[in-house]
Order: structure tokens, then sequence, then C-alpha cells
């Protein structure tokens, strides 16, 4: 014992503490090996078209270094076909105005192009939340929150919900070409190259994803 005076009962005590870590880790190892192993759920994401009648915007926001800001969207009838796209230079701000701006724009030209039953999918749960819970313009976005539900409460049927960005990449796409543009909000031909690309893909191109 290296000449060192040792106490029996603490010696005692020490190897009944070891034990029982050993013990402990036992019993930790059995529990996780005996657990069933994960399993990976598969889905295939990609954009859905609306029921007949109905018309589905899709919008996004985009933000480069130093606060550039764009945003874009588009509205698809259940074809699929383009019926107006839109770009916009917001110059700088925040993504979660770009999202704002969007979804507030994708509105404003469904109801100025007369649709009347409109579903809006975006991918920011924010976004979607200062809309739905906002009535404050004591909130940074309180304003503009309140000029969306201004447009949401018009004499029309109108559906928000979130999408996955894998269904989104035709306004993904507008978003990040606005910053590409000059400042304000532009119109986008159907027949630009990218736009129909992104129209082709989101149409014909299966996208499988694996989610634990």
């Amino acid at each position: 014992m290296e000449e060192k005076a040792f106490n029996e009962q603490s010696l005692l005590h020490r190897i009944l503490a070891y034990f029982n870590i050993v013990r402990q880790s036992q019993v930790l190892n059995n529990k996780i090996c005996s657990e069933e192993p994960i399993r990976k759920e598969t889905q295939s994401l990609g954009w859905t078209p609306p029921q007949e009648g109905w018309v589905k915007i899709n919008t996004d926001g985009s933000v480069f270094a130093e606060d550039k800001a764009a945003a874009g969207g588009l509205i698809r009838d259940p074809l699929g076909r383009c019926l107006e796209a839109f770009a916009i230079n917001l110059g700088s701000c925040s993504i979660t105005r770009a999202e704002l701006k969007a979804v507030e724009a994708g509105f404003s030209a469904a109801w100025r192009r007369g649709f009347r039953r409109v579903i809006l999918c975006l991918d920011s749960t924010t976004a979607i939340n200062i809309i739905q819970n906002v009535q404050d313009t004591d909130h940074r976005h309180g304003i503009l929150a309140l000029e969306i539900n201004r447009l949401l409460s018009l004499n029309w049927e109108v559906s928000i919900s979130h999408t996955y960005r894998e269904c989104n990449f035709v306004a993904d796409f507008l978003a990040k070409k606005g910053h590409s543009l000059h400042f304000g909000t532009h119109f986008v031909d159907s027949n630009d190259p990218g736009l129909r690309y992104w129209l082709l893909y989101d149409g014909f191109v299966p996208r499988t994803f694996c989610y634990l």
C-alpha cells in the first residue's frame, strides 16, 4: 500500500462505489441494446397542384451578404401553368421581412387578377406565425402583418400553409432573381428561361428524402 495508512471501512466503501458504477453501466448498455433500431421514413416531396377552381401561390424571401434582401413568388393553376410571377429587390432588410413582403405581393397579385380561391404556401414558419398572431403595430413587423391580414379579410377563400423548401424551388429562384434587378417589384415573363426550367423541374423531377 506504498506505506500509506488505510482504513478497512473506507476501502470497502470505495469497492462498493466502483461496483455500483459498473452495474449501472451494464444496465444502461442492456437498455440501449434492447431498444428498437431507429427507423427512417422516406417521403417523396414536390409541388402539388391545387384543386380545380383554386390557384396556388408559392412565395419565398432571400437575403445575401450585408442584408441585401429580395423576394419572389408565383401563381399557378391546377395544371401547373404559371399565371403570374414576380421578383422584388427590397434593398436592405431582414429575411423575415422579405418573406412577409413576398406574401403581401402574392396576395395582392391574386386579388388583382380576380382569383377568389387561393392557397398560399411558404417555407417560413416564422412568417406564418407573425401573420397569424401579430395584431399590434408595436411589433417590428406589425404594420406589414396588419396589411396582410387586411388582404386576408377580403371577400375570398384563402388558406396559408407551410411547405418544405424542396417544394418551393420556383419561388426560391424568383426570390434570388430579385437580387439582380433594380429596386422595386418586377413581373417575370413566363418565357424566362430560368423560370421555365424550374417550372419543368417542379412538374417532372421526383425528389425523395429520408427523415428520422
